[in-house]
């Protein structure tokens, strides 16, 4: 492939991704900097093999690399004390047109509440309840993300759905 041609194919199909390769990783490492250099790398790697990429859409093949490259460099740098506290929800502007003071605080504590649920999650359930919630991709899509079989997506989206509804009081234990 011409690297002009190269290139335009990758900024057509791989860089509107993006925004959902840094939101995975910023869930992933809970850390945003750890995060840009996360999706940085990644976007490397992805450029050099894009020859190898086959097909019209790029999300869950970028999404897979942001995720291999996110458990290489946890691999490698330990994330103890690298974690900081991020909103996504508030910091995605989701709560921008609330009608007042009382109702903006409310939802921030709901907001802060979620994010803390999620972010507590162990990784395999966090990463599929991002991946479906956050970004919608389908069971199919989640498996080719994480190499997993699609029963075991389904089991920890169940799993992960679960941890989160006792964690913001919806369901007893039962174990």
């Amino acid at each position: 492939m011409a690297d002009d041609e190269k290139c335009r194919r990758f900024e057509r199909l791989i860089v509107p991704h993006l925004d959902a390769a840094y939101d995975l990783a910023r869930w992933l490492t809970r850390d945003s900097t750890a995060a840009e250099e996360v999706v940085q790398e990644a976007y490397l790697r992805a450029y050099r093999f894009f020859d190898s990429f086959r097909g019209d859409e790029g999300r869950v093949w970028i999404l897979a690399i942001v995720r291999n490259t996110c458990f290489s460099m946890l691999d490698r740098e330990p994330p103890a004390g690298r974690f900081e506290t991020f909103d996504e929800l508030v910091h995605s502007g989701a709560f921008e047109a609330m009608p007042s003071a009382e109702d903006a605080a409310l939802a921030r504590q709901s907001a802060a509440q979620v994010r803390d649920a999620v972010a507590a999650l162990p990784i395999e359930f966090r990463e599929t309840v991002v991946l479906r919630e956050l970004h919608g991709l389908s069971y199919k899509e989640i498996a080719a993300v994480t190499d997993a079989p699609m029963g075991s997506v389904m089991s920890r989206l169940a799993r992960g759905r679960l941890l989160l509804a006792r964690a913001l009081g919806g369901r007893p234990e039962k174990e």
